[in-house]
């Protein structure tokens, strides 16, 4: 694959695997983020393995600092081919307490319920998921018209399928995103640019592992929730997104494909729970 590829939150866990991964196949990686030094981890490995990348700090909602990496990217790279829209993440200040609300808890000033959500919080998730996505596609996507084999990759999640309990800002930011996904693939079908997006289960992250192991090292109840609620009983792996990444990203084996969100679940949409 001799694509450029934009890859936003390449300093996590999945979209660092994601950028070592087409970096194998190839491609030369534009990774954008906002802490430098996680970026240059990962440049190092894919250089380490003969790859070619490239640290561009930058925070995705910040319009003139996208425009600014993106600037260095041509010169360094070539125009976008493909985008992936990998930033994103939940805050504290956008859950509750308690999967479900009991009368009373409102009187509980430790507990933070849906009539105490942080309208600021909540803005910040959806700054994050929904512009964290809308703005990069803005500044990159104009590179990719009248140009061949181009696309567009967002990372969704479970919670747009099913809205996970206590998490409501994220839930409802992801499938805002599922849903934006799906309008970008209509408004661009006719210019050549496909925009899908993967929608990974249940994964272990920097972001989540504090709320999936205790300190030492214990599965929590929501982990145990969880797996139950996975038919496979366990986590994925990171490798394991990499067949769809490669799939949707390479026109060669999707071109016909565009405004598709796919699950890599381990079974986790498919089950009822009986």
């Amino acid at each position: 694959m001799n694509k450029t590829v934009v890859i936003t939150g390449a300093g996590g866990v999945l979209c660092s695997a994601f950028a070592k991964h087409l970096a194998s196949l190839g491609c030369r990686v534009a990774l954008i983020g906002r802490t430098a030094a996680t970026l240059e981890a990962v440049k190092s490995e894919i250089e380490s393995a003969g790859g070619t990348a490239g640290v561009y700090p930058a925070d995705v909602l910040d319009k003139a600092a996208l425009k600014a990496a993106h600037e260095k990217i041509k010169r360094d790279f070539g125009p976008c081919d493909v985008l992936i829209n990998g930033a994103g993440g939940n805050d504290p200040r956008g859950t509750t307490s308690r999967e479900e609300f009991t009368p009373g808890d409102e009187a509980e000033k430790e507990l933070a319920t849906f009539f105490s959500l942080d309208e600021a919080g909540f803005d910040a998730v959806f700054d994050l998921n929904l512009k964290g996505t809308l703005l990069p596609t803005q500044e990159f996507a104009a590179d990719m018209i009248g140009r061949a084999g181009c696309c567009i990759l967002n990372v969704s999640s479970m919670n747009a399928f099913r809205p996970l309990t206590k998490i409501p800002a994220y839930s409802a930011a992801k499938a805002a995103v599922s849903n934006f996904t799906a309008w970008l693939a209509v408004h661009f079908a006719k210019s050549g640019i496909r925009v899908n997006a993967i929608a990974p289960g249940f994964f272990v992250t920097k972001q989540n592992r504090a709320l999936l192991f205790d300190d030492s090292g214990k599965p929590t109840a929501r982990t145990e929730k969880i797996l139950r609620a996975t038919p496979m009983g366990r986590f994925g792996k990171p490798e394991e997104l990499l067949g769809t990444l490669e799939w949707l990203a390479d026109e060669t084996k999707s071109g016909f494909v565009t405004g598709v969100v796919v699950p890599v679940d381990g079974g986790f949409s498919a089950y009822s729970g009986v």
